[in-house]
């Protein structure tokens, strides 16, 4: 069984992904940490997130780079979602989350294309959303336990920039595959936005 858990920045799809994972007993990759390692090694490199070559060259990290703290800073996710609006960024890290989806036993996979690109066949699909006050709320409170020294009004800015770019690109938009189930996280909290995620793919698969 493959499940596919798509959403934007924020939107809690990680948590509910993890969540499923544990439930159904399989495995789980984080697909935004792919394309955070390349943003992370662009930056390491010296290069432009922008440019096309330098982010391709990033796509040849190191393993070890995915345990790399720094991939959950806010600057990482920004640097990510700029090297993701390349063809070849994303068609360099596509065999490697293919191979994970199609394993034996199946798997769940999150980010923001994995329904429509990675695995359309997947046998349930999740979209997770919330409004952008919510999500900004969470990723702040998130930042402010790491010590980090961001505002509220700047992580806003950041997920709108960041949704412009991701709903806008030319290549696998952040758009829900056409038979997924959303679910609007905004105003629920952990445990129900998880029990709705358990629900909707327990249906689907029934």
């Amino acid at each position: 069984m493959i499940i596919a858990v798509d959403g934007p920045t924020a939107s809690g799809k990680g948590t509910i992904a993890k969540a499923l994972a544990a439930h159904f007993g399989l495995p789980h990759l984080d697909t935004g940490l792919l394309y955070r390692a390349v943003g992370r090694q662009v930056s390491l490199n010296g290069g432009n997130p922008d440019d096309a070559e330098d982010a391709l060259a990033a796509t040849g990290f190191a393993d070890s780079l995915l345990d790399d703290p720094q991939l959950r800073d806010e600057e990482t996710g920004g640097l990510a979602s700029r090297v993701s609006v390349h063809q070849a960024v994303r068609q360099a890290l596509f065999e490697r989350q293919r191979a994970f989806a199609t394993q034996d036993g199946g798997a769940i996979l999150d980010g923001r294309d994995i329904g429509t690109v990675i695995a359309p066949e997947a046998e349930a699909k999740l979209f997770i959303t919330a409004s952008v006050e919510a999500r900004a709320q969470r990723r702040f409170v998130e930042m402010r336990e790491r010590g980090a020294g961001v505002t509220l009004l700047e992580i806003q800015d950041d997920l709108r920039r960041r949704d412009e770019r991701d709903r806008n690109r030319a290549v696998a938009p952040l758009i829900p595959a056409e038979n997924a189930m959303v679910i609007d996280t905004s105003a629920l909290g952990k445990d129900e936005a998880i029990a709705a995620a358990i629900e909707a793919v327990t249906e689907a698969v029934s």
